[in-house]
């Protein structure tokens, strides 16, 4: 099994759900993004979501396309990134890496190559925001040959006709969009979460995580119980801006901030089932 496929089943047998954190690469600087990342499993990260900036993030609120600027004006690239994760996959063998982006740089890269690519350095899937399950064999005959998992948003108003086309071309886990709009601007209606949820399982046995709009442990411990994972992003991109100097660098607090904000939606993940039950 893949390493996503692996963490999931180990999260099922252990009855809880995933921590899905998302931050962006590069951001502020690649060593400041690096030293986070590489703490994230310990703070209690079960899957590591990386953003690949892109000059033109259509799905992103401000706080992630700011982030995104940051990245590209430190650096980042498409081979860049891809090197971070080799350097991260030094000490970081068994949390699933992801990568979550834009098909421009992708297509500029040579789709083949940088499946192949991305496999290499130790990407265990893909979430390509903008490259619809329509045109999936674009990208997921080179994803399935380089054995990464291409996992797929789905939306509150995507319907039922169209679904069982969207989960055909789905692997690893399904990110379920809890809001309509681009991250980080309004929080999920979560009473609305465990029938949307129920809608999916009935047509797919994929694990389900829940991401858009989730700031709080309470909200993260809310999603944790009603799918199999909740993601945070822009909560995580707020901290660390929060803690950057007036021209945009890292300080002091940037790594620790984010890694303590991670251990709190952790711990309140782990309990969500516990407090269900």
């Amino acid at each position: 099994m893949s390493r996503i496929a692996t963490r999931f089943a180990a999260l099922r047998a252990e009855g809880r759900g995933a921590l899905v954190t998302f931050l962006s690469g590069f951001d502020p600087d690649r060593d400041t993004s690096l030293a986070i990342l590489k703490g994230l499993p310990d703070a209690g990260a079960d899957v590591i979501e990386i953003g690949v900036p892109f000059t033109d993030p259509m799905a992103d609120g401000p706080s992630i396309q700011r982030a995104g600027q940051r990245a590209l004006k430190a650096g980042a690239t498409l081979p860049g990134i891809l090197d971070l994760v080799r350097d991260l996959r030094r000490s970081v063998r068994d949390t699933p890496v992801v990568l979550m982006g834009y098909y421009n740089p992708i297509l500029s890269h040579g789709v083949a190559r940088f499946c192949a690519d991305a496999a290499d350095a130790g990407v265990d899937g893909l979430i390509i925001v903008d490259v619809p399950p329509e045109e999936a064999d674009e990208v997921e005959p080179h994803a399935r040959a380089s054995g990464l998992d291409l996992i797929r948003l789905i939306a509150p108003t995507t319907d039922e006709a169209r679904l069982p086309r969207v989960l055909g071309a789905t692997t690893g886990f399904i990110y379920y969009v809890a809001i309509t709009g681009i991250t980080g601007t309004r929080s999920a209606d979560y009473a609305a979460l465990a029938p949307a949820i129920a809608r999916l399982k009935r047509h797919t046995d994929l694990p389900v995580a829940i991401g858009f709009g989730i700031r709080q442990p309470a909200q993260a411990a809310e999603a944790a119980a009603a799918a199999d994972g909740a993601v945070v992003g822009t909560a995580l991109v707020d901290t660390l801006a929060a803690t950057l100097d007036e021209g945009g660098r890292a300080t002091p607090r940037t790594v620790d901030a984010v890694l303590d904000q991670v251990r709190g939606l952790a711990g309140a993940v782990r309990a969500a089932r516990k407090a269900a039950a």
